[in-house]
């Protein structure tokens, strides 16, 4: 089974993607971590690596390649990054995003980097502003289009293990869809 599990910078998605991954014993592979990794092979910080990526396409263009290749290619996989949902597309069995209110986003994130909120809230926001233009021209992506997910959570409503629980009972319940699409006109029976 591939899952997905995307959302904003500061929602949650590694800690409940690696919490998920643990439960089900399968491979968390998260496309934050590779971007992190890119920059510091370059010297550079997240910020300075994503504005080189606003003038390089091919960084972008490369790490959405992997992840769809990782999608493809294996199973038992808990796939975690901003695009998951939409780079899986097909092969994903569920789609989760998560996602909570700027300012908590923002508060964990100065938290995890020990920088200050307000440093954390300009960075996230300048950060997101160029990615939703850079997703929108590369692949016609609209982050506020929820619709090819298969649930959607405010991680500021839980904490980490809640909301891992939440996810966790999805997966658990999924049942693969047998659908064909809809029932054609002369084949419905009404009854009064």
């Amino acid at each position: 089974m591939l899952v997905t599990i995307s959302g904003p910078p500061g929602s949650g998605k590694s800690t409940v993607a690696s919490t998920l991954a643990d439960h089900l014993d399968y491979e968390h592979i998260s496309g934050g971590d590779i971007f992190r990794g890119l920059a510091d092979e370059r010297g550079l910080t997240l910020e300075e690596f994503n504005k080189l990526a606003e003038e390089d396409p091919q960084i972008d263009k490369e790490l959405d390649e992997q992840l769809r290749e990782t999608a493809r290619e294996r199973d038992d996989v808990v796939l975690e990054s901003r695009l998951a949902g939409w780079m899986a597309g097909e092969y994903a069995d569920i789609k989760i995003w998560l996602d909570a209110p700027l300012g908590t986003r923002c508060r964990r994130i100065a938290e995890r980097e020990e920088k200050t909120p307000a440093a954390a809230r300009k960075e996230t926001e300048k950060r997101e502003e160029s990615e939703t233009a850079r997703y929108h021209e590369y692949y016609d992506i609209d982050f506020d289009d929820l619709t090819i997910y298969d649930l959607s959570v405010n991680t500021a409503r839980w904490g980490p293990d809640e909301v891992t629980d939440i996810v966790l009972y999805a997966v658990d319940a999924y049942v693969p869809s047998q659908d064909e699409g809809p029932t054609p006109i002369d084949d419905v029976r009404y009854e009064f």
